[in-house]
């Protein structure tokens, strides 16, 4: 070992910088540098004792300059551009690691040109922590987006959280940093040491982090790129062909923490949970799964909807791949996943997204636009290309690396305008002095013209509650551009009814009919979500009047209405066996029930109605035209009865409802077409726990015209039940 001696280096302001964590360009003085004497290499190792640079055939000590820099003048010739350092901890350990201030910049300018434009729709792939080879060299590109930043260290267990150690090179106008640091691998633990301008500093998980350390701990981790053997191409193919607007669309929504637990009340993994749903959800009949959010959230007593890591499935239930086996078992076995998605807020969190660089980022500063004061959550500044670019290419991730179906998007009002859920005063108005945010308008339109179109046949699917025009009109025509949204009134103005005692219902009768007025100006999802069944709203059974009997009557009541009301279908989970108790996140279903025969009841009917659904192209095909639906008679307030027609060109079928207690014998309706009408389904049956009143023979029509139609039929109409009838022959 030759040693190699240089005066000691006076600390000059720059050496300084270094020190304190405050330098925005540690590669103007650390790595290869010159001087007066000519060129040196110089690093900066607080805790290191000795350090020695390693060479072809020897090892040369750098002279130790006191405050943990090393310097060697006049490195041998030979020296390889990266070359290795050995150094000696204070306790004796040795390291050998390469020296990160010798690699240039990684980053492309087209790369920062596409994400300052907010055009980069995998930025995912070029911001983070990703694994890359350079000039032969192992380790991990680290990047972020942090222009206010003064500085921005990588910090983990590979440095001991010292943020001195591994500050990173900023890209100027970007706003992007980034650092190349050789040895490290999947698994490592890291965050971004931010030091604001105002000196304040903070470690904040990684925006773009592909995986975290299980809560309550918040590191990301490094992750490798999937090399997960997708199986599901057949329903890939088959869904790019797949005319959604007429298919049969019938979810069921899940909570993966909740919907079942194991052992000690512990979380399941994505496969097992895969297994234990698909083998539950497909006998019901059910066509996708919409899972409450799963991107990393830092509280397990939650529904998911506080992500504070948006390109990472929770770690609670295993990773990436473990998801992507979840969604590919789903696939397998012609079940689609949908994912509750959340552009509209973001929580506050100091490791998160909150003031990254030590200002309103992500976020506005003004809390007039920047917070939803109600959740106490910040809101996106989507005027921000760059925020912009985050959150669709997030929208993106989804879709392309876990094979998604599509997005549910939560809370799409609280985006469209900038007064909701504020007092007056409490809001600032747009350029044009309206109350509409135009700049979620925009980012709203290119989320679905991205997604939708390099997606084909994935569904985005807005929960937007009030009467916003065009929401699921294409974006050419003026209108948002989604597939489909819920249908909030018909769901409050159903339950309004349903859980009014059918004494009084006759004065309510408009709450079944007022739905047709608007039906079909947009493509509507009927929803008994999470929502309704929480905070003391109570669940759908315990929100039936009357006794046990005709609580259950009611809801398999409520069930047929829906599946025969024009419109896509969602159940939450528990819902669709009757579940007493209101849902709680905390604990799994009340699966017991079932040992009854009352909630057996309610599931088998769910699963008939789905099968019939499904089936009977005239309740699914035209869904979201006024085509395929016809009043036969809206009007029978006093007796509280309606009946409609479902239709399919020629084909129809007849959906009569009883929403009282009394029986009603010999009951008169007009039909579209003489002959035999059979029974397909009738929800008082005793297959389902009901009293089985109703029409078990041929119902042959009589010549008597009857509600405007040349022909009708008398039947019988069971108490607080529903049927659904068939022509047959002539």
């Amino acid at each position: 070992m030759k040693l190699v001696s240089t005066a000691t280096t006076r600390i000059q302001p720059e050496f300084q910088r270094i020190q304190r964590g405050e330098h925005h360009d540690p590669f103007s003085v650390l790595g290869r540098q010159r001087d007066a004497n000519g060129a040196l290499i110089r690093i900066y190792l607080p805790h290191a004792s000795t350090i020695e640079i390693v060479t072809f055939d020897d090892a040369v000590l750098m002279q130790d300059n006191g405050n943990g820099f090393f310097e060697l003048h006049n490195p041998p010739a030979t020296l390889p551009a990266h070359y290795l350092i050995n150094w000696r901890d204070a306790y004796g350990n040795t390291h050998t690691e390469y020296d990160p201030f010798t690699f240039a910049t990684q980053l492309s300018d087209f790369d920062l040109h596409l994400f300052g434009e907010g055009k980069h729709w995998h930025i995912y792939r070029v911001l983070g922590a990703n694994l890359r080879t350079i000039d032969d060299v192992d380790g991990v590109l680290f990047a972020t987006w942090a222009p206010n930043a003064a500085r921005i260290s990588v910090v983990g267990d590979f440095n001991g959280w010292d943020g001195r150690r591994h500050p990173m090179r900023s890209r100027g106008s970007s706003g992007v940093w980034e650092l190349f640091i050789p040895g490290l691998d999947t698994g490592t633990l890291y965050k971004f040491e931010v030091r604001s301008q105002h000196g304040s500093v903070q470690q904040k998980a990684d925006p773009y982090g592909r995986q975290f350390e299980v809560r309550p701990k918040t590191a990301s981790l490094v992750t490798a790129p999937s090399q997960y053997q997708w199986r599901d191409k057949a329903w890939l193919e088959q869904r790019a062909k797949r005319a959604w607007l007429h298919a049969p669309l019938s979810i069921y929504e899940v909570h993966l923490g909740s919907w079942q637990r194991g052992h000690n009340n512990s979380f399941l993994n994505y496969r097992e949970l895969a297994h234990r749903l698909v083998d539950y959800v497909k006998p019901l009949g059910f066509t996708h799964i919409e899972l409450l959010p799963i991107t990393e959230h830092p509280l397990d007593d939650s529904w998911g909807y506080q992500t504070t890591g948006y390109y990472a499935p929770t770690s609670r239930f295993g990773d990436g791949d473990d998801f992507r086996y979840f969604v590919d078992h789903c696939h397998q076995h012609d079940i689609g996943v949908l994912l509750d998605w959340v552009p509209a807020h973001f929580p506050k969190d100091e490791h998160a997204l909150a003031r990254f660089d030590g200002t309103a980022l992500y976020e506005h500063e003004d809390p007039r636009r920047g917070e939803h004061r109600d959740w106490g959550t910040l809101i996106y500044n989507y005027s921000r290309n760059e925020v912009k670019n985050f959150l669709l290419a997030n929208a993106n991730f989804w879709l392309e690396e876990f094979h998604l179906d599509g997005l549910r998007v939560d809370a799409v009002a609280s985006m469209l305008y900038l007064d909701y859920s504020r007092e007056a005063g409490d809001w600032l108005p747009n350029i044009h002095g309206g109350r509409e945010n135009l700049e979620a308008i925009t980012f709203l339109r290119e989320l679905n013209e991205l997604t939708l179109g390099n997606h084909p046949g994935a569904l985005n699917i807005a929960e937007e509650s009030t009467s916003w025009p065009q929401v699921t009109r294409p974006t050419w025509v003026g209108g948002l551009g989604f597939s489909m949204k819920w249908n909030m009134g018909w769901m409050h103005d159903t339950l309004d009814y349903l859980t009014k005692d059918p004494v009084h219902r006759h004065y309510h009768h408009h709450h079944l009919t007022f739905g047709l007025v608007y039906a079909f100006n947009e493509n509507f999802v009927l929803p008994f979500s999470h929502d309704e069944v929480v905070h003391g709203k109570r669940s759908l059974i315990e929100k039936m009047p009357g006794d046990h009997w005709q609580k259950f009557a009611n809801l398999r009541l409520l069930y047929l209405y829906m599946f025969t009301y024009p419109g896509a279908k969602l159940i939450f989970m528990g819902n669709e066996f009757a579940q007493w108790r209101e849902w709680a996140q905390s604990r799994a279903l009340d699966w017991d029930v079932l040992e009854h025969d009352s909630h057996q009841g309610v599931l088998k009917l769910v699963g008939d109605l789905n099968r019939l659904y499904r089936s009977e192209p005239s309740l699914h095909r035209h869904s979201f035209t006024d085509g395929g639906f016809e009043w036969i008679d809206c009007n029978d307030a006093t007796q509280s009865i309606i009946s409609f027609l479902r239709k399919d060109g020629d084909d129809f079928t007849i959906a009569l409802f009883n929403f009282t207690p009394v029986p009603r014998l010999n009951y008169q309706i007009g039909v579209p077409r003489p002959g035999i009408y059979r029974e397909l389904l009738n929800s008082d049956s005793t297959y389902y726990g009901g009293s089985d009143v109703g029409n078990g023979i041929e119902l042959h029509t009589r010549p008597a015209a009857w509600m405007g139609r040349s022909h009708s039929l008398k039947l019988t109409l069971p108490p607080l039940g529903g049927i659904i009838l068939k022509w047959a022959k002539k």
